[in-house]
Parts: C-alpha cells; structure tokens; sequence
C-alpha cells in the first residue's frame, strides 16, 4: 500500500517514521507522540495523494484522509515496535 508512495526517491513511510522519531527526541511521549504520529501522517498522506490526483469530490477526500490516517499509524506503529523494551 505505501510501497508505492515516493517522493522523489524517498519512501513516504520513512520520511513519517523519521519525523515521529524527531518528535520523540525532542521529548514527546505516550499519547503526544501518538497524535504527532498521525498528524503528521494525515498532513503528508493527504499531500501525496493530492499531488498524485487532486480529489474531486467527497469520496476521494475520504480516501485521501483514511490512506494518511493509516500512514501515521503504520508509523506509530513501526515506532513502538522498534522502541527498547524496559
């Protein structure tokens, strides 16, 4: 599903999963960290998708915010599943 999503070379996912690691070390944590997550992912995912295909109709918005939805939380995802365990 994002393996398809590059821009300019970069995978997508990366570039959400880099930046939700910059949030965690600049000292977000638990649920901000999460919302950072999917914020980011929302904004990134939507942009991609519009620059791929400008949406035309309410469908296509719903598509977009759903597919940058699942963008932040594959990225929380891989996130905490990297993290050390404590």
């Amino acid at each position: 599903m994002f393996e398809n999503a590059v821009i300019n070379g970069v995978p997508l996912l990366l570039v959400v999963m880099g930046a939700v690691a910059y949030a965690k070390k600049a000292g977000l944590a638990g649920v901000a960290l999460q919302g950072a997550s999917l914020g980011v992912g929302l904004v990134l995912g939507v942009g991609y998708m519009y620059s791929v295909t400008p949406p035309v109709d309410f469908a296509s918005w719903f598509g977009y915010v759903i597919y940058g939805l699942a963008l932040g939380l594959s990225a929380s995802g891989v996130v905490d599943a990297v993290r050390p365990a404590k």
